[in-house]
C-alpha cells in the first residue's frame, strides 16, 4: 500500500483542486442569465428558430470526427510500438510500416475526395 500513497495523495490533491475551483467559480463569478446563455451551443452554427424544427448537422462534421478517431486510434497503436521497438525487432518495423502505409493511403484517398475541405 505503500507504493500507492503518493499516487492516491496526487489523485486527492487533484480532485480538490477541480471540485474547488468549481466550487469558488459559483460562489464568487458573476451571474447574469439571459437568453443567448439558456440556448443550446452548436458548434457555430445559428441555432434554428424553434417552429422550423430541430434542423440537421451538415455532415463534415461527422466526417472530421471520424478522422479524428482514426488518426487518434493510429498514434494509440504508435506509442506501445515505439516504446517497445528494441525488443520486437525487424519483422515489428516492416509491420508497423505496413500499418502506416495504409493509413496513410486512408489519408491521402480522404484528401483527393476532399474530405478535409471545410468549404
Amino acid at each position: 500500500m505503500e507504493l500507492y500513497t503518493p499516487i492516491l495523495v496526487l489523485g486527492a490533491i487533484a480532485a480538490a483542486f477541480a471540485v474547488g475551483s468549481v466550487g469558488i467559480a459559483l460562489v464568487i463569478g458573476p451571474r447574469r442569465d439571459n437568453r443567448a446563455k439558456a440556448m443550446a451551443y452548436e458548434c457555430g452554427i445559428e441555432p434554428a428558430p424553434q417552429d422550423a424544427g430541430s434542423g440537421r448537422f451538415p455532415i463534415k462534421f461527422y466526417l472530421t470526427a471520424m478522422l479524428f478517431i482514426i488518426f487518434d486510434i493510429e498514434i494509440v497503436f504508435l506509442y506501445p510500438w515505439a516504446v517497445a521497438f528494441d525488443q520486437l525487432g525487424t519483422f515489428a518495423l516492416i509491420e508497423m510500416g505496413l500499418f502506416m502505409a495504409t493509413v496513410f493511403v486512408a489519408y491521402a484517398y480522404v484528401w483527393r475526395r476532399g474530405g478535409l475541405d471545410w468549404d
